[in-house]
């Protein structure tokens, strides 16, 4: 069997890489950005560079169809937000090949935060109370002293996301550029974030984690497993109720009485995939084979050790809590440098060095360069 796996710059899809050769797959990838993180593991049989979706889907499609084709391979598997380009031009891939995603109007109803909310009510799932907003005056009489949360309707990594733990303050800064906004209803408790697999309206694996470390108060290097039996019932009366088929992950807050409420989901992996081991049977689960569901009992965290290093134990010096990040280092597993495949973590520090020459070159933000190329943020698609 051969699978081709898209998005190879980030961790989940090298965890997927991994975990499919160590199963008897034949694994290629393919990425419009630099992806040596993926390509230079041992994992994996080839690499090919696509053009950019998010400006050149035509071309997309057919250099993907192209290498499903001369390859044969037998399984398509996304792993960021190309996923949305990738269902956009299903039917002009091979009908033989497994694409694993979701229609493309089911896909653009989850990944809007606004949109997302019914959906989710739909399957009884519990949300904050919401609204959504062009400007600010919309949220004063809405709100009122309430503490509230402030995010475009599309966007990622918690860009531009604003609390106001006393309700909006008489002077708020203006709202950045970014489309139409979600104002929450601020929710306490604990962050959780979960990883699922579906197909055809059945649950087939599943994780929850803590992320306990974070980049500036975003992306999360940090992957304390959890295990919530409500948490996990919501997410299977969701994918059963809307016969979702897929990776999908959701963000919640898990309040002092033990419900958990959905804020957002993305249907796409995340890193939560990191806690399987490589023996764990996630081609099968994703391929519909798989008889009980993948569950974990007790999984050791996981963590991107690099950046827990550089990142995460100066922070601890400065708040005075090194003794908690060494017991948490000595605990966790790295996902990017494994015995026997090494390559990958030099490979990573050459994508992030590509990322930055971009950056700078366009007076942009790293952030945004690393997912320029693949975003969508509801805009029409072109029909193909």
């Amino acid at each position: 069997m051969r699978v081709l796996i898209l998005g190879g710059r980030a961790p989940v899809a090298l965890d997927h890489a991994r975990r499919f050769a160590a199963q008897g797959w034949t694994v290629h990838m393919a990425d419009s950005a630099s992806c040596r993180l993926s390509s230079w593991s041992r994992s994996v049989s080839a690499t090919f560079s696509l053009p950019t979706p998010r400006t050149a889907m035509s071309a997309f499609a057919s250099a993907l169809a192209d290498i499903i084709a001369r390859n044969r391979i037998d399984l398509v598997l996304p792993t960021c937000e190309e996923v949305f380009y990738l269902s956009r031009i299903r039917a002009l891939l091979p009908s033989s090949c497994n694409v694993f995603a979701a229609p493309f109007e089911q896909l653009r109803e989850l990944h809007s935060k606004w949109r997302f909310l019914a959906v989710a009510r739909t399957a009884g799932v519990p949300v904050p109370d919401s609204i959504r907003i062009t400007d600010l005056a919309q949220v004063r009489g809405w709100a009122m002293d309430r503490p509230i949360v402030l995010t475009p309707e599309y966007s990622r990594f918690g860009v531009y996301v604003r609390l106001y733990g006393h309700g909006l303050p008489e002077h708020p800064d203006p709202l950045q550029p970014a489309g139409r906004w979600v104002a929450q209803l601020f929710e306490s408790g604990r962050e959780v974030c979960s990883y699922s697999i579906a197909v055809a309206g059945r649950l087939h694996a599943h994780v929850a984690y803590v992320p306990k470390y974070r980049l500036h108060g975003s992306s999360s290097y940090y992957f304390e497993p959890v295990a919530i039996p409500r948490l996990e019932s919501h997410v299977e009366r969701f994918v059963g109720v809307h016969g979702f088929t897929g990776q999908i992950s959701f963000d919640w807050i898990e309040r002092p009485d033990g419900e958990c409420v959905a804020l957002e989901c993305n249907p796409r992996a995340i890193s939560g995939l990191h806690l399987f081991d490589l023996e764990h049977a996630i081609p099968a689960a994703i391929a519909g084979d798989l008889g009980a569901r993948l569950s974990l009992d007790s999984p050791p965290p996981r963590m991107l050790a690099p950046i827990m290093l550089a990142a995460g134990l100066p922070a601890s010096a400065r708040q005075g809590t090194l003794a908690t990040w060494r017991r948490d280092w000595q605990r966790a597993r790295d996902v990017l440098s494994l015995p026997g495949d090494r390559r990958p973590l030099p490979g990573a520090v050459r994508d992030l060095a590509a990322m930055a020459r971009l950056a700078m070159r366009d007076r942009s933000s790293f952030r945004a360069v690393s997912t320029r190329d693949i975003e969508w943020d509801g805009e029409p698609l072109s029909e193909m």
